[in-house]
């Protein structure tokens, strides 16, 4: 087992896998920008190095010093995380090349399957159905580009051939939108990824989007653990996923999950990955459309209906275990589901919010849990994704989940930024959802004109005196948390905002 693991990412996901690191006795070193030099993952680490100016490019994106800085610390690994590097092969090829692990995928199979062009040909010579589009270099002119859209007709998709997440993606419906998307998408795919390449398909509007969990040793040990239903959207980012999938019969979900381990397979894939489907529900037929050989956002729903911690699982097999699972060990229990917590105003056309957290009390409770990467008096700035945590819950049924994540959402108390809390619980609430009927469209079609319930007086008061509170600089360190007379959230004298 490895003695010490350099974390190549910030935020929530940096936080959850040093968790899994000291779980298994390991050492952890976090990289930070200059922005991030008081983040919360650089506390909980166990050695940090700065990398660089705030840009990606200088810091996150930096390969060359996100190695020298494994080296520095004599690291024994890198874990990638999601987004940044995570699926660049010329990075994980560097990793390896400096006599490190790096914790994921080969790199070939990066190559071949990071690489949405050119996975999507890989996919139809293994047999898998797939969404008709071009995908040619991914380096052909805005006037090519323009051709082979008429051919497949419009709407099309247009997105980030080395990228995920959503970024670098934009839905094109007539001939005007053509400029604006291409330029738009390349300039945000090159920001991303460092990797401007795009590719087009034809966009499916009334879509399901579901993927499945594939995870894997190198010794050709593979399996499914089960899908994920990713359809609530918005600008082709997830906000809300869940397991199982309302829509998903047992017949269609055996389906989908042995072309999710045939597709892996066919790139002597290891370490976790998933597999995303597009799927038509009246048809009972879906689509290939990318694989992410990474981990996801959205694992810990898996994590919670099968038991299976995935990032534990990704070390150990990154560090020689073999894996001794089959597929028959492997059941859904539950209902989980996951809501993306984001600084961001949903009624200002989902507008980052900057700035700093005044208030950020996390919910608790029986099958609720948090992966956060922030804390009160932490500072959101412009330069990276707006995700502050992510809120997922878990129950016997998808029913009582919902009803778990509607609690655990009215207990979630941020002060400081606008968040798009209050807009998950509008989402929750709709009947489209409870009956599982929500697209991939979905969200642009109903909430175009969505505005949050003004904030009461007992909410501006509890803002106000939290300001207060973070704005306090005198030493109080002999006074105990349950007494802090400064701090009205922690009196145990029965406080409370009256409106009288």
């Amino acid at each position: 087992m490895f003695t010490k693991i350099l974390i190549a990412n910030r935020g929530e996901i940096a936080v959850r896998i040093m968790r899994a690191c000291k779980e298994l006795g390991i050492k952890t070193v976090a990289v930070y920008s200059s922005a991030d030099q008081n983040a919360q993952h650089v506390r909980f680490a166990d050695q940090a190095i700065l990398l660089g100016d705030a840009t990606p490019k200088e810091s996150y994106l930096n390969a060359d010093k996100l190695v020298a800085a494994a080296l520095q610390t004599k690291a024994d690994a890198i874990h990638p995380g999601y987004g940044f590097l995570s699926e660049n092969a010329s990075f994980a090829l560097a990793v390896e090349s400096a006599d490190l692990t790096f914790i994921g995928p080969s790199a070939d199979s990066i190559r071949a399957m990071g690489d949405k062009a050119e996975s999507k040909i890989a996919m139809k010579k293994a047999g898998l159905p797939t969404i008709p589009g071009f995908e040619g270099t991914g380096r052909e002119s805005s006037a090519e580009l323009m051709r082979m859209a008429k051919e497949i007709g419009y709407p099309f998709l247009v997105k980030a051939a080395a990228g995920g997440g959503g970024k670098g993606m934009r839905v094109v419906n007539n001939e005007s939108e053509f400029n604006e998307a291409i330029e738009s998408a390349r300039s945000e795919a090159l920001n991303s990824f460092g990797d401007e390449r795009l590719l087009i398909e034809k966009y499916l509007p009334n879509a399901h989007h579901i993927e499945f969990q594939i995870f894997g040793d190198k010794n050709g040990n593979l399996v499914h653990l089960f899908e994920r239903e990713c359809s609530v959207q918005r600008r082709h980012q997830k906000m809300i996923e869940e397991t199982p999938s309302p829509i998903l019969t047992p017949k269609l979900r055996e389906e989908m999950g042995q072309a999710a381990v045939d597709a892996a397979k066919a790139v002597n894939y290891y370490n976790a990955g998933t597999i995303e489907f597009i799927v038509d529900p009246l048809r009972s037929t879906f689509y290939f459309l990318e694989m992410n050989t990474r981990l996801q956002v959205e694992h810990p729903i898996t994590e919670l209906v099968t038991g299976f911690d995935l990032v534990q699982w990704q070390i150990r097999i990154a560090a020689g275990e073999d894996f001794p699972f089959k597929q028959m060990d492997f059941h859904q229990r539950g209902h989980a589901i996951e809501c993306r917590i984001y600084a961001e105003d949903p009624a200002n056309g989902f507008l980052p919010s900057t700035g700093k957290l005044l208030q950020f009390i996390e919910p608790a409770g029986p099958g609720i849990r948090v992966d956060s990467g922030f804390a009160t008096g932490s500072e959101v700035t412009h330069f990276y994704d707006p995700l502050l945590a992510k809120l997922i819950v878990h129950a016997e049924n998808r029913a009582a989940a919902i009803q778990r994540m509607q609690t655990a959402l009215r207990e979630f108390i941020v002060h400081g930024v606008v968040t798009n809390i209050d807009f998950m619980q509008t989402v929750l609430a709709h009947p489209d959802f409870a009956q599982g009927k929500v697209t991939t469209s979905w969200v642009e079609e109903n909430f175009k004109e969505w505005n949050a319930v003004e904030p009461s007086v007992e909410c501006l008061i509890a803002a106000a005196l939290a300001e207060i509170v973070l704005a306090d600089s005198k030493p109080r360190s002999a006074v105990s948390n349950e007494t802090d007379p400064f701090n009205p959230w922690k009196l145990a004298n029965n406080f409370r905002v009256s409106d009288k």
